[in-house]
């Protein structure tokens, strides 16, 4: 063979073999992409699946079972279906089961047959939500998609009776019992009422909406009672002067009128909250004292001040004035009345007299054992109230985590800590330190004094860096704006305690602030607020502020973060306004106008009127709400608009 015929040859051998490797590698590729294809189809058949295992209704014992993703499917064709939310957990669901079987039983046997169903409300997040499930079971009858709550026994026979009730072609819901004032007959409904509930709502109020079927339903219950308690509502955002006249500036507002004067209403939002606080103040708000023995005991044994008023009897002018000023204090304080003369000698006073006493162990010869206050004709009461307020606490009180809010919230309020315990076994070592406070609160009547158990103000003395102080006893004064001064350690004293006071008197000590570190670098579009830096930061009287007061393992605060940065930057070029945020469970807010009661709160700081913050009260903390909000109060921003 020639030399260049074996070349030829050794290259059509290469480029075969060449071919043959392409042609294996080939069908590897196609079947591998045909793999992928299968795997892909099998993934979308096996979602699909799973698509359809949600939309499809299963049945348990003839009870169908409902989720997010079928419920409305389920219900869309349906005029009547009985609906159960429980969990499964529930001791009343698991007692409840067999009887909710026989129910969809049967209903299924009616003509037309009634569809039963259950839903996990702890797994079915979004109906519990939807249709305001807070208890387990929650039953409900659904009427052409329309929800009506069941509150009768949980029986098979009411259940299946109100169900078929329900399902009648021509049934209607009741009309409400709650009645609906206006402008044109508000006066005369509640100038005739000796007692009315009145909400003033807005009817883009989510809290009103959330409210609503609350009060409807205690509406219902109330008005079962003889005499009946009557509920109304009054749309402010239509009847504007009834608002303006009452006050009205937040949704939803709800005040008492008995015989057409207003009170606030500081009770529960829901149905049976509403109606026990209702009929308890339906109730005479003062108590009467028929025997001295139940004035003795008040002295011996009682915790709290005591206020007595003595009359001739009830149709004594004196009495009534006393009536209505207990009207406006009665959640505070427990008032009393009396009609005897024994009882009158014994406080040593005539008829028409207020009497304001101390439990025995709260007096002491630093102040007069008794305030009496003479209840004229001309007598307002306003003034009873004000003799009330003035006289309710001792020199030296008992400062309580259950009468810490309504009893000492004025400021400055002088604490002294330790073991504190009024009970028979321990009351003469707790005297001995209160006998000491004692003689330091007798030279500061403008301060609140009180003694108050270590253990129940744990925390608040840890704050204050006294936890570990080692001294049995420890004592802090608490002044206006949330500053907190706390005295060194040492040998607890009458003279110790009044150097501290003293110095506190005089601006001599600096607060105890907690506070995360000074940021270093605190340049981004949101500023960071510690407590060291609130008063430079949030009070500065030169500058608007918008401050966010935030929990780092609140899901509320962590959604609004990036809303809150980009309304950060939003904002960056204005100079005179301020986006700032602050973690609260980390650091003092250092004014107690500024009250952080949940996650998030946020305030606009006004400048120039630091004292009157704006809370942000809207559910929607978008970015147009929020802006919204910053250029309706801002100062800085309206006076640039303005000079434009």
């Amino acid at each position: 063979m020639r030399p260049r015929e074996a070349w030829l040859l050794v290259l059509l051998l290469a480029l075969a073999q060449l071919l043959a490797a392409a042609s294996a590698e080939g069908p590897d590729e196609d079947s591998s992409k045909k793999e992928d294809a299968i795997e892909e189809e099998d993934e979308e058949e096996e979602e699909d699946e799973d698509d359809g295992d949600d939309l499809e209704v299963k049945e348990e014992n003839g009870v169908s079972v409902l989720n997010d993703a079928n419920f409305d499917n389920f219900v869309a064709d349906k005029d009547t279906v009985l609906l159960e939310f429980y969990a499964p957990w529930c001791g009343h669901c698991k007692q409840f089961a067999p009887e909710y079987e026989q129910i969809a039983t049967t209903l299924r046997e009616n003509d037309p047959p009634i569809a039963v169903a259950k839903i996990d409300a702890t797994s079915e997040s979004a109906l519990a939500s939807r249709f305001d499930v807070s208890g387990y079971p929650t039953i409900k009858i659904l009427k052409k998609g329309q929800a009506v709550d069941y509150e009768g026994s949980r029986t098979q026979e009411e259940i299946v009776a109100k169900v078929k009730e329900i399902s009648q072609p021509n049934w209607t819901p009741p009309p409400e019992v709650t009645l609906v004032l206006t402008k044109d007959n508000f006066d005369e409904v509640v100038n005739d009422s000796g007692i009315i509930l009145v909400e003033f709502y807005a009817p883009w109020c989510g809290h009103c909406k959330k409210l609503a079927p609350e009060y409807e339903k205690a509406a219902k219950e109330l008005s079962k009672r003889s005499p009946p308690i009557p509920l109304a509502k009054v749309d402010a955002t239509a009847e504007t002067d009834l608002a303006k006249r009452f006050d009205v500036s937040g949704y939803p507002t709800l005040k008492i009128f008995r015989k057409g004067k207003p009170f606030d209403y500081n009770g529960p939002r829901e149905k049976y909250g509403i109606v026990d606080y209702m009929i308890e103040q339906s109730g005479p708000p003062s108590k009467q004292v028929l025997a001295l023995k139940q004035v003795q005991e008040f002295l011996k044994d009682g915790d709290d001040v005591i206020i007595v008023g003595v009359f001739k009897a009830e149709s004594d002018p004196a009495y009534q004035r006393y009536q209505d000023a207990a009207n406006h204090l009665r959640e505070d304080y427990k008032f009393h009345h009396t009609f005897h003369t024994e009882i009158a000698k014994f406080l040593k006073v005539s008829p028409g007299k207020l009497v304001i006493m101390q439990p025995e162990k709260f007096q002491s010869k630093y102040e007069p054992k008794s305030h009496v206050m003479d209840i004229q004709d001309s007598t307002e009461s306003s003034a009873i109230k004000e003799h009330v307020l003035r006289h309710t606490l001792p020199l030296v009180g008992h400062r309580k985590s259950s009468n810490e809010a309504k009893r000492y919230s004025r400021r400055p309020l002088v604490v002294v800590y330790y073991g504190v315990d009024f009970s028979f076994d321990y009351r003469v070592a707790t005297q001995f330190w209160r006998n000491k406070v004692l003689e330091v609160a007798k030279d500061f009547p403008e301060y609140t004094f009180a003694v108050a158990d270590e253990d129940d103000f744990a925390t608040e003395v840890k704050d204050l860096g006294l936890s570990e102080s080692g001294e049995e006893v420890n004592a802090a004064i608490l002044d206006e704006g949330g500053r907190r001064f706390a005295m060194e350690p040492d040998d607890f004293d009458a003279d110790a305690l009044r150097a501290f006071v003293s110095a506190f008197k005089k601006g001599k000590l600096k607060p105890v602030v907690k506070s995360q570190p000074v940021p270093k670098n605190n340049k981004g579009p949101v500023k960071v607020v510690v407590g060291k830096t609130f008063d430079s930061i949030v009070m500065d009287p030169k500058k608007d502020v918008l401050i966010e007061f935030y929990a780092p393992w609140c899901g509320h605060c962590k959604q609004l973060e990036p809303v809150y940065t980009a309304l950060g930057k939003k904002y960056k070029g204005h100079k005179n306004l301020v986006i700032a945020k602050m973690d609260a469970t980390a650091n003092d807010v250092t004014n107690d106008r500024y009250k952080v009661e949940g996650f998030p709160t946020i305030y606009f700081s006004p400048s120039g009127d630091k004292k009157n913050p704006i809370k942000f009260e809207d559910g929607n903390r978008d970015l147009d709400h929020l802006s919204k909000f910053i250029e309706e109060h801002a100062t800085e921003l309206s006076r640039a608009r303005e000079e434009l």
